[in-house]
């Protein structure tokens, strides 16, 4: 595998640090609401990287921390009224329903910034006694200067940075690039800790150091995230890394592009922010649209490209998965019940459909180019449509099913539940009134009521299910939510 590292700026060979799993660190959420379409692109991005490397046989250690400590958690705190805590807790669980309606499992370790205080602290501490940090007034702040790579990763020049309008001036700072390792306690906060400098609480950079070296180690295969994590984030995380534990910190930098949005004075596309007051947030879109395709959507393009988000790509989505689906129920409907015999032909029919895995492992296998693999599912779709039109045997259509499933899935795509029973009907905690109704459709066609049967047709499509005729019985579809 091929993989474009934001360090070298180039394509390199994926080789792991070791045999014994590959470690991922991703930068997870700020918890202080709901995250948007934006924050969703590095999470069903970097899922589906740790689901890839799973399915080529790979272990894989993967860590998503939560930010839990943060001016913008403590001024909502102050704005709803209840502690800082609470707000942490309240919005990683909405985090928790909002990503598993995308289909993004949960990592091997979800560490809290508040849950690792004392590793924090020493990491501090080991860098002031090192002389890469400097204490002031309570307050300790790398010391930039001391650490000669920096700028590295983001490419951009220290001397330019000092001179840069937007580096805020503080005397207290030996140099205006120089940020804060440990922030003193303010007047009013709820969220402080004891340390050798005084009650306080961590910067937001040192948290995804000392998060990633207990539970990844010193050196870890590929740190992933937002393209606008690159500078400074990032960047300060490698300072303080390297400089603590002195080696390199990730082989593999990661980082995927913007999602934007058409600002309608301008007719130009912005990125989506919090900041900029332009975004949608996930549970909003989930409204209106199925998880699965905002998934969809997602991993339409290159993970590195920018994509708009719009109406119109989010209704091109659902368009294209509801064809994906339908392969899938009509594969499952043959397999069922189809009574053909399974030949030779259809051996070698079935055999020759592994081209489409080849040309999927090859797309994925080119910096994770998801947009490839999902026209190599479309073209598997396009073939076994073309052989089912012709009439399949149920062991036919189960080897195309097997097949379809085993590479949507690992793009975390038709992973739903079954809709229904074996002999067509819902399950048990489905709407009961549905499977009377597919009963007495059943016998009014028996006595030839057409009438009545296509009134019974008609009702059920307004309850989202579907009935198609084929020649091996009524194939039952459920609308998915």
């Amino acid at each position: 595998m091929k993989i474009y590292n934001t360090l070298t700026r180039g394509k390199e060979d994926f080789t792991p640090a070791s045999e014994d799993g590959i470690k991922i660190y991703v930068c997870g959420p700020t918890v202080y609401n709901y995250f948007h379409i934006g924050n969703a692109r590095p999470f069903v991005v970097f899922d589906t990287l740790r689901r890839y490397l799973e399915y080529r046989g790979n272990k894989v250690n993967f860590v998503q921390n939560f930010t839990d400590v943060d001016d913008k958690i403590l001024n909502r705190a102050r704005e709803e009224g209840v502690s800082s805590f609470e707000i942490g807790n309240k919005y990683i669980e909405e985090y928790y329903r909002d990503a598993g309606a995308l289909g993004v499992r949960k990592a091997t370790h979800h560490p809290r910034v508040t849950e690792n205080i004392d590793e924090i602290i020493d990491f501090v501490s080991a860098l002031v006694e090192s002389g890469y940090a400097y204490a002031q007034d309570g307050d300790v702040y790398y010391d930039t200067e001391a650490f000669e790579e920096y700028g590295k990763l983001s490419g951009q020049d220290p001397g330019e940075l000092k001179a840069g309008a937007r580096i805020d001036v503080d005397e207290r700072k030996k140099s205006p690039l120089d940020f804060a390792l440990w922030k003193r306690a303010k007047e009013g906060e709820d969220l402080g800790w004891d340390s050798p400098w005084g009650t306080g609480r961590p910067g937001w950079h040192i948290e995804c150091s000392a998060m990633a070296k207990k539970f990844l180690g010193d050196t870890i295969d590929i740190h992933a995230g937002g393209q606008d994590l690159i500078f400074p984030h990032h960047e300060n995380e490698i300072a303080q890394s390297e400089a603590a534990n002195g080696v390199t910190f990730a082989n593999y930098w990661m980082h995927n592009g913007y999602i934007t949005i058409r600002n309608e004075e301008t007719q130009e596309s912005e990125k989506m922010a919090k900041s900029k007051g332009n975004f949608f947030t996930v549970r909003d879109v989930l409204e209106e649209y199925d998880g699965e395709a905002i998934r969809y959507f997602l991993l339409a393009g290159h993970y590195r490209s920018p994509v708009d988000f719009s109406r119109e790509l989010m209704e091109q989505s659902e368009n294209a998965l509801a064809r994906m689906r339908h392969a899938k129920e009509n594969l499952e409907h043959l397999s069922e019940k189809s009574d053909l015999p399974f030949t030779g032909e259809e051996r070698t029919a079935l055999e020759a459909l592994e081209t489409y895995r080849e040309k999927f492992i090859h797309a994925m296998d080119d910096d994770m180019n998801t947009a490839d693999a999902i026209a190599a599912i479309f073209e598997l779709i396009a073939d076994v449509n073309k052989k089912t039109r012709e009439g399949v045997s149920a062991g036919y259509a189960k080897g195309a099913l097997a097949l379809l499933l085993e590479l949507a899935n690992v793009l975390g795509l038709l992973e739903d539940k079954e809709e229904h029973n074996g002999d067509g009907s819902f399950c048990a905690d489905d709407d009961a009134e549905i499977n009377t109704l597919i009963e007495e459709r059943g016998k009014a066609r028996e006595e030839k009521n057409w009438a009545r049967a296509d009134e019974i047709r008609d009702l059920l499509a307004a309850k989202g299910v579907t009935l198609k005729d084929t020649p091996q019985g009524v194939q039952i579809i459920r609308e998915k939510n």
